[in-house]
């Protein structure tokens, strides 16, 4: 996965909020990424995920809002954008919730409020819940402090 790669399709993301979206507004995977290019840290759909699928092998970092137009949708993404390595590192992927009607599971485990961003463990409890944006250094250290993180250090080294 090249970090470039991800910061232009990040770009191109916030530069043509239209190509992105679906009618309802919320973001496709298609849209996200190029037909032939699989990009971990690209925005899935909510409607499309549940929790027990990343259960003990990713953190799912879920940004929900209420509408797709709301700003801090976009700038949560680009901080996101901006510098995926740390996160890749920490086997985070992100997913977008921003049509509250879809009702889908994670909106129901997760119950958010307007925006919210909201990180997901592995072993599926949630270790962070935020009600506005945040950047990748708060999110790493936030999840440097899971206890499940600090056994994963303690044993890769």
């Amino acid at each position: 996965m090249r970090p470039s790669l991800f910061a232009l399709i990040a770009a191109l993301l916030l530069a043509m909020p239209g190509a992105a979206q679906t009618e309802t507004g919320t973001i496709t995977p298609e849209a996200a990424v190029a037909e032939d290019v699989v990009d971990p840290m690209a925005p899935r759909e909510a409607r499309d995920v549940t929790l027990e699928e990343f259960l003990w092998i990713a953190r799912p970092l879920v940004v929900f809002a209420d509408s797709p137009a709301d700003p801090r949708v976009r700038e949560q993404l680009q901080i996101l954008a901006e510098r995926p390595e740390p996160l890749l590192e920490r086997d985070v992927v992100v997913i977008v919730d921003t049509d509250p009607s879809a009702q889908t599971a994670l909106r129901s485990a997760l119950r958010p409020r307007g925006f919210s961003l909201v990180i997901v463990q592995k072993d599926g409890r949630v270790g962070l819940r935020r009600p506005s944006p945040r950047d990748v250094r708060e999110i790493v250290r936030g999840i440097d402090n899971f206890a499940l993180r600090q056994e994963e250090v303690r044993i890769g080294q």
